[in-house]
């Protein structure tokens, strides 16, 4: 069964920097890690890498390391034979096996206990393992691409993660930004997930949305990312139903009855609150402009500080500071 391959919605320039960088990191057979906050389409840049690489035929198989408990999570990497434990009646294959030839994304990786870290270093070193009950050394060749929202080099160094691990996955690695920290795809993502509900549900046409409904999905912070930004717009579109009025109002929280009253949100405004009346472009800009002034000045002007904390790469930062004509 073939895996409905979702595209990366988007043409913000903090996005198109992040694709730029995982397309041409699909053609080096090396370990990547993707670091990125929930719901904000790690797994989706996992897929790229991997349909992009010379991989692309072979398969693509994925593991949620924090679904897992330690004792069932040996037996889904490494595979077991016939009598390694209680209720092991025959040959398991492990999803190492399952990927030879292709590529393995381990999910949450932070939730990896030291002894699973252990063995998959030795798996990433010499592409060797045994299954658990054999003695029997099996090579593969598996591309391993890891993702997590995890700080994995604070756990490293208060000794919750290998740094010999992290050395090795690290080839490079590719920081998925956030749903605050693209806002310009706010319209081009809600009339993708609105159409295609509309299109599941059988109806021939969508409105759109008023600009008061627009407003309230700027303001917004997004804690969920992507994830949270698709069951919002679907769901704002399902309790309004067929219409050929455009959706005014935005269902952000569904535990909430009285949808007329503001969701509680971090502010997404910095220091600059003067109402403007610019084009909606030029508005993203000044406030990614004011996010990079306000991270900067927080840092004393300390470039990789600053970018770590807005979960940019320093290359991103860079580019923004370029843009914006910060070092002048």
């Amino acid at each position: 069964m073939e895996r409905d391959i979702q595209r990366v919605i988007g043409s913000s320039s903090i996005l198109a920097a992040t694709l730029d960088q995982t397309s041409r990191l699909a053609a080096i057979n090396r370990p990547i890690l993707i670091m990125g906050e929930r719901g904000s389409g790690k797994e989706l840049i996992a897929e790229r890498l991997h349909f992009l690489s010379e991989r692309w035929e072979q398969p693509f198989i994925t593991l949620n390391c924090a679904a897992i408990n330690d004792e069932l999570m040996e037996s889904e990497l490494f595979g077991h034979e016939p009598g390694a434990f209680t209720g092991a009646t025959r040959i398991h294959h492990g999803r190492f096996e399952r990927a030879d030839g292709g590529t393995l994304f381990l999910d949450e990786l932070g939730t990896m206990s030291a002894k699973l870290q252990e063995k998959l270093l030795r798996l990433i070193e010499y592409g060797e393992f045994e299954r658990l009950g054999s003695q029997k050394t099996l090579r593969v060749d598996v591309r391993i691409i890891a993702a997590t929202n995890a700080n994995l080099r604070d756990m490293a160094a208060h000794g919750e993660f290998r740094d010999d691990l992290l050395d090795r996955l690290a080839f490079d690695v590719i920081h998925v930004p956030p749903l605050r920290q693209r806002l310009e795809d706010i319209p081009e993502l809600a009339e993708h997930f609105a159409l295609r509900l509309s299109s599941e549900l059988g109806w021939d046409y969508f409105p759109g949305f008023t600009q008061e409904a627009m407003d309230s999905l700027f303001q917004y912070h997004w804690p969920g990312n992507i994830r949270e930004f698709r069951n919002v717009i679907e769901r704002s579109v399902f309790r309004t139903g067929q219409t050929e009025e455009k959706i005014s109002t935005v269902i952000i929280d569904p535990f909430q009855t009285d949808q007329t009253k503001p969701v509680e949100t971090a502010p997404l405004v910095t220091e600059d609150t003067e109402e403007t009346h610019q084009p909606f472009k030029q508005q993203v800009e000044n406030f990614q402009k004011q996010l990079l002034i306000n991270a900067l000045k927080r840092h004393q002007h300390h470039q990789a500080k600053a970018a770590e904390e807005l979960q940019l790469s320093y290359d991103q930062m860079r580019g923004l500071i370029r843009k914006f004509k910060l070092n002048q």
